[in-house]
């Protein structure tokens, strides 16, 4: 195996924990609508949202539509609520640190503006790594191969020399179908150990 000179990064329940019972129960309570009514319409509509389809003024319609109400809620108000369901995973931030400036460190994440907006400045770390792929600014999504062949193309990475940890493991196949050396991220403790057996000690 070729040695790892890129350490790729998901963002969702990788870097942080995004708590979607919590944000739909929460829009439950504010619009009406039942929560598993609420799930299964967002499957629905997650890809168009994260590719930055639905964004914006339509993106808060829609969403307040969702959650049972005719009538949108004011931005400030849909903003706390939209983000209310994240919390950093610090466990795995200090790992995170011990590979600045050993390898290329990049984010690829599914993400939508507002919620980008809100999780970026949770992890001041973000402006040291070497590139921030973000879908809604790309206007294309995980599982597309596309998506990580502009990640590697971007940051001048060769695909067997970079890893890349996400919990999806549809994305996890993509990325090893490109040549990728991708392993499924669970928590912390397994993280350490994948990265050692990639010959990166942290």
């Amino acid at each position: 195996m070729n040695p790892i000179q890129a350490v790729v990064l998901d963002l969702g329940n990788v870097l942080v924990f995004h708590d979607d019972p919590i944000l739909f129960q929460r829009m439950s309570a504010w619009g009406g609508a039942e929560p598993e009514h609420i799930r299964k319409r967002m499957l629905e509509l997650w890809d168009a949202i994260n590719r930055g389809d639905l964004a914006d003024d339509d993106l808060r319609r829609v969403i307040c539509e969702v959650a049972g109400s005719k009538v949108p809620m004011e931005a400030g108000p849909f903003f706390e609520l939209w983000n209310s369901h994240f919390r950093v995973h610090h466990a795995i931030l200090p790992m995170v640190e011990a590979l600045l400036g050993r390898v290329k460190l990049v984010l690829l994440t599914n993400v939508n503006e507002l919620h980008w907006r809100f999780v970026r400045p949770l992890i001041p770390m973000f402006e040291r790594f070497d590139d921030l792929v973000v879908s809604c600014e790309l206007r294309m999504a995980k599982p597309d191969p596309e998506i990580f062949q502009a990640t590697l193309a971007r940051s001048g990475l060769r695909a067997e020399e970079t890893a890349y940890f996400d919990d999806v493991v549809r994305y996890i196949e993509v990325a090893r179908g490109l040549g990728i050396n991708a392993r499924v991220f669970t928590d912390a403790p397994t993280f350490r150990t994948q990265l050692a057996e990639l010959g990166l000690m942290v």
